[in-house]
C-alpha cells in the first residue's frame, strides 16, 4: 500500500492535539517561541517578529501539487464583506475574526463550528475603508480581539463568553479597531483606526487578565503619554517633546497618525514596532513640516509606551501613503558582521531597511514599476527627494476652491498596502504582494468637524497597465534586486507565507491558491489538473493510470491545463478507430457474430465521460 510521509505527520499531530479543548493555555513563552511551534500558531505574522515563515518541511516543491481542500468554512451572507483575518490555531482549534467584528472557533480538523461571538455593534459607527478585521491574539485561556465601535473584547477560548470588554476610544469620532491586537508580557498591545475622521493615533497596553490600562502612546506630536500604576495616571511624556514643532498652528490636536495595521515585537531589542497612518487632513497646504510622527516606523518600550526612536517615510504627506505597513525583523551577514535589520515595503512604493536597534536608515529602493512623486530617496537619511510639480496643488492657488491636479503613482492603495509579506530565513528575500496602481489626486479646502470626513483632497483610482495590476515580487533586502516577479491581471489583495520547504504561498482574487518555487518564482501550484485527478479518482473511473497523470503534471505544469482533456479525448478516439478495425476483421472471422459489442459500449460510456471531463475543467 501506497503511504504519505506528509499525510501521515499531519495525522499523527492532529492524533497529538485531540485532547479536550483548551486543555492547555497560552504563555508568554508560547508566544516568543510561536515561530518555532508550527503545530500552533499563536501570534499574528506566524511569531511576534512577523516573517510568516513556516519551518515545516514536510510540504514542498516537490509534492505541493497534491494539497487538497480539506473542508471550507461559511462566514454568513449578508455579511460576508471583506475577510482579511490570519486564523490562530491553538490545541486543534481555530481562532479566526469576520468582517463586522465577529469571531470563530472552528475544529481544525473538521470545519466543524465550536462558538460564534458577534460583537453588538451601535448604529454609528464610522469605519473608514470596509468594516474588516485582521485577527485575534490568544493568551491564557482568554481569545482577544478589536471591534469596530473601538473596543476590545476577551471571550473564553473554550467557550466564547466574554470575560472583560474594554472601550479603547469614542467611536462617534470616527475610531475604529480593526488590526489584530498581540501580547506581550501579559500586555494587550492595540493601535486604533480613523486617520480620516481627523482622530489622533495611538498606542495602548492593557492587562491581558483583567483589561486595565497599563499605558498610552499617542503617535501625533504634542499630546502627553501615560502610564497607569495602582488607580493612578502618571504622566510619562509628551510626544515629540513638544507640539508646534513639525506641525503648524494646532493641526496636531487632529494630526491623524493612525495606528490601524497593528505592530510586530522583537525581543532581542525589547521593541514593539508600529507603523503610522497619514497625517490629517490630506491637503498638505494646510500643515506645512514633516507632521511627526505620521507616516511614520516608531520603536516603542512594551514596558511604559515609550518612544525609542522613529523613522518617517514620507515627511509631509500629500498622497495618503500611511506608513502602517508591518516592520519584520531579521538579521543578515555583512562584512562578516552581524546585521540586526528590519524591513517594511512602503505604500509610497519603496522598500526600506533600517538598524532596528535605532532606526538608522541602511538603504531603500523601489519595488514597484514606477514612481512619481519622488526622484528617489536621500542615500545617507532616507528622506525622500521630492519630484518638482509631483505634489497636488494648493487650492488657494486657483480659483473655484479645487488645487492642481497631479498624476501620482503609486496610489493611495499603495505599492503595498495591509496585506502581509514574508521572510524565508531559507533564500533571505522578503516576498511583496503588490499592485500597479496611478491615481489622479487634487486638493481642496477642508475644515475638522467632529465624526466627519477630515481629507480636503479628491481622487480618481486606475491600473498602472492594460494587462496587469498585482504583481508578486521576490527582493533581496541586500542589494535591492527583484529576483524574480508573478504578474496577476487582478489586483493582489492577499498576505504571503513562505515556508522551509521551499514554497511561496498567496492567494488571488480569481479564487487561487498559489505555491510558487522560492528561489525561482515558478508557479507550482498545478490546481486545476490536481483537482481533476482527486475528483476522477474518487469516482474509479479513470481512464489513464492516476500515476501517469501525476507524472505528465510534474513534467508539464499548468500548461497541461487545456491539453490533458484533449489528450484523453484524442487518445480514446484513436483507441476506438482501432476497436472499429479490429470489429471489421473479427466480424469476417466469426461470420457475422459480434464478440467485442460489450466493449463498443463501454467505450462509447468513456468517451463521454472524457467530454464531460473536459467540459468541467478547461
Amino acid at each position: 500500500m501506497r503511504t504519505n510521509k506528509f499525510g501521515i505527520r499531519i495525522a499523527a499531530s492532529a492524533l497529538a492535539m485531540a485532547v479536550s479543548y483548551g486543555a492547555h493555555a497560552v504563555t508568554d513563552e508560547d508566544i516568543i517561541n510561536d515561530h518555532k511551534t508550527p503545530e500552533d500558531i499563536v501570534s499574528y505574522g506566524m511569531g511576534t517578529q512577523g516573517q510568516r515563515y513556516s519551518i515545516l518541511e514536510d510540504l514542498n516543491t516537490s509534492n505541493v501539487q497534491y494539497l487538497q481542500p480539506a473542508w471550507a468554512f461559511s462566514f454568513g451572507s449578508e455579511k460576508m464583506r471583506g475577510q482579511e483575518s490570519q486564523p490562530l490555531i491553538k490545541d486543534g482549534v481555530m481562532y479566526v475574526t469576520a468582517s463586522y467584528s465577529r469571531i470563530y472557533a472552528i475544529d481544525a480538523r473538521t470545519g466543524e463550528e465550536i462558538w460564534q461571538y458577534d460583537a453588538r455593534l451601535p448604529d454609528g459607527i464610522m469605519p473608514c475603508c470596509d468594516v474588516v478585521n485582521r485577527g485575534a491574539a490568544i493568551y491564557g485561556d482568554k481569545v482577544i480581539f478589536g471591534t469596530l465601535d473601538a473596543k476590545l473584547v476577551a471571550l473564553n477560548k473554550d467557550t466564547g463568553k466574554p470575560m472583560w470588554i474594554k472601550k479603547v476610544a469614542d467611536y462617534q469620532a470616527g475610531y475604529a479597531i480593526t488590526a489584530a491586537p498581540m501580547v506581550i508580557k501579559g500586555k494587550v498591545i492595540t493601535g486604533v483606526s480613523g486617520g480620516e475622521f481627523g482622530i489622533v493615533g495611538k498606542v495602548e497596553a492593557y492587562d491581558a487578565n483583567t483589561g486595565d490600562l497599563v499605558w498610552t502612546r499617542p503617535t501625533v506630536e504634542g499630546h502627553m503619554g501615560y502610564v497607569y500604576k495602582d488607580g493612578k495616571k502618571i504622566e510619562n511624556g509628551i510626544s515629540g517633546g513638544k507640539a508646534g514643532v513639525t506641525w503648524p498652528g494646532e493641526m496636531w490636536k487632529n494630526g491623524g497618525a493612525a495606528t490601524w495595521l497593528g505592530g510586530t515585537y522583537d525581543p532581542d531589542t525589547d521593541s514593539l514596532f508600529f507603523g503610522t497612518g497619514n497625517p490629517a487632513p490630506w491637503n498638505s497646504h494646510l500643515r506645512p513640516g514633516d507632521n511627526l510622527f505620521s507616516s511614520s516606523r516608531l520603536a516603542i518600550d512594551p514596558d511604559d509606551g515609550s518612544i525609542k526612536w522613529h523613522f518617517q517615510t514620507t515627511p509631509n504627506d500629500g498622497w495618503d501613503y500611511d506608513g502602517v505597513n508591518e516592520l519584520i525583523s531579521f538579521n543578515y551577514e555583512e562584512n562578516g558582521k552581524t546585521v540586526k535589520a528590519a524591513a517594511t515595503a512602503d505604500r509610497n512604493g519603496f522598500f526600506y531597511v533600517l538598524n532596528r536597534e535605532n532606526g538608522d536608515f541602511i538603504r531603500g529602493f523601489p519595488f514597484v514599476d514606477k514612481i512619481t512623486w519622488a526622484e528617489g530617496l536621500d542615500p545617507k537619511t532616507g528622506r525622500p527627494i521630492y519630484t518638482e510639480g509631483g505634489r497636488p496643488g494648493n487650492p488657494a492657488d486657483m480659483e473655484g476652491g479645487k488645487g492642481e491636479m497631479v498624476l501620482a503613482q503609486p496610489a493611495f492603495l499603495g505599492g503595498k498596502n495591509w496585506m502581509p509579506m514574508a521572510f524565508s530565513q531559507q533564500t533571505g528575500l522578503f516576498y511583496v504582494p503588490s499592485n500597479e496602481w496611478s491615481m489622479d489626486i487634487w486638493n481642496e479646502p477642508v475644515s475638522y468637524k467632529k465624526g466627519a470626513a477630515f481629507l480636503g483632497a479628491g481622487f480618481t483610482i486606475k491600473p498602472a497597465n492594460d494587462d496587469y495590476i498585482g504583481v508578486l515580487r521576490a527582493m533581496d533586502p541586500k542589494t535591492g534586486e527583484e529576483v524574480w516577479r508573478y504578474e496577476n491581471t487582478a489586483p493582489l489583495w492577499g498576505g504571503v507565507m513562505t515556508t522551509a520547504g521551499g514554497l511561496v504561498f498567496t492567494g488571488t482574487p480569481e479564487g487561487h491558491l498559489k505555491a510558487f518555487d522560492a528561489k525561482t518564482g515558478e508557479d507550482i501550484t498545478r490546481q486545476v489538473l490536481t483537482h481533476i485527478i482527486v475528483e476522477e479518482e474518487s469516482k474509479g473511473t479513470n481512464l489513464l493510470p492516476i500515476s501517469f497523470l501525476r507524472h505528465l503534471i510534474s513534467f508539464y505544469g499548468d500548461s497541461l491545463q487545456a491539453v490533458v482533456p484533449n489528450y484523453l479525448e484524442h487518445s480514446m478516439g484513436s483507441f476506438a478507430r482501432n476497436q472499429e478495425q479490429m470489429r471489421e476483421m473479427m466480424t469476417g472471422t466469426f461470420s457475422g457474430l459480434a464478440p467485442f459489442a460489450p466493449m463498443e459500449e463501454i467505450s462509447k460510456k468513456n468517451m463521454a465521460h472524457v467530454r464531460e471531463i473536459g467540459r468541467a475543467h478547461v
